[in-house]
């Protein structure tokens, strides 16, 4: 069992055996259920609110069940009862990007970076061509599969969408990695939006934490570009390429998940690429001079 702000996460097995994961949608700010109760306690007050929610969580189930994908889980069924909204997703074996962010600190290669987003974001593509914004894209969000394959999980439209709607409701964001117009208004909100949060999520890789949060940006952007503080480690375009997606202004980003998907399959060029370790000088220096005929025994 996962429990989250929003709703709670159970591993179950279907009538063959079958592992699948159930997402319950019980907020934690809205509704109570005590241990051995089945069906959530709702104070009058909260009754629209968490009605209103309800209604969104079904309709994501709905979109969801529809995104027939590799990169985004497959919701099999979603259905009402015992007072709240159940979606029935496929179950998935691996680890989260997270897990492997901490595991492999300081050693997550640009050729893994380059190859798992420009997966990630065709699973994204999908979901945006539903008209649906994930809004919580994230490394413990993405899933690698025991393949390598990663799969987009726990979508946050119905979340961001209760929370504008009620203002009652304390938004839930991510800091780090929740994009500047997800603390304003819904208007603003769009593809650059998730693309926001896929930088931050490269940056994670790169840095090996979330950038400064959003809102603190806002106010006073202290931000080190990774252009900057990573230079030498991983190619100037790739670096260039996630400072972008980083940026406060909506506009200044890329504007599509094909965009940035063209862009990180984009080769480096030799000046774009990272200056060798000192080991990999000091050999091409001996090369040299074993070329010239300098350093031969005698």
């Amino acid at each position: 069992m996962s429990l989250g702000g929003f709703s709670i996460v159970y591993l179950a097995y279907d009538t063959d055996g079958t592992p699948v994961a159930i997402k319950e949608y019980l907020p934690n700010t809205l509704a109570l259920r005590k241990g051995g109760e089945i069906e959530p306690k709702i104070p009058d007050e909260n009754m629209p609110a968490f009605r209103y929610g309800m209604k969104c969580f079904f309709e994501e189930g709905r979109t969801l069940a529809r995104l027939l994908h590799p990169n985004v889980v497959r919701v099999l069924n979603f259905f009402r009862a015992n007072g709240t909204v159940y979606m029935v997703m496929q179950f998935e074996r691996g680890r989260t990007l997270h897990e492997y962010i901490q595991r492999h600190r300081d050693q997550v290669t640009e050729r893994f970076i380059r190859n798992m987003f420009t997966r990630m974001l065709s699973g994204l593509r999908e979901v945006h061509a539903h008209k649906l914004l994930h809004l919580d894209i994230k490394p413990s969000n993405i899933y690698l599969r025991a393949d390598g394959t990663p799969v987009l999980l726990d979508f946050g439209a119905a979340r961001q969408t209760l929370a504008q709607e009620q203002p009652m409701l304390k938004p839930m964001y991510t800091p780090g990695f929740a994009s500047p117009e997800q603390y304003s208004t819904r208007n603003e909100l769009g593809p650059w939006s998730d693309i926001y949060s896929v930088g931050a999520s490269m940056h994670a890789c790169i840095v090996g934490v979330a950038p400064l949060r959003a809102d603190d940006r806002l106010k006073k952007d202290l931000l080190t570009p990774v252009s900057r503080s990573h230079s030498g480690k991983y190619s100037s375009q790739l670096l260039d390429l996630v400072d972008r997606c980083l940026q406060l202004d909506p506009a200044q980003r890329p504007q599509s998940c094909y965009a940035l998907q063209k862009a990180l399959m984009h080769r480096p060029t030799e000046d774009e690429q990272p200056e060798p370790g000192l080991f990999a000088k000091v050999a091409s220096t001996f090369k040299s001079l074993i070329g010239k005929g300098e350093g031969k025994p005698s």
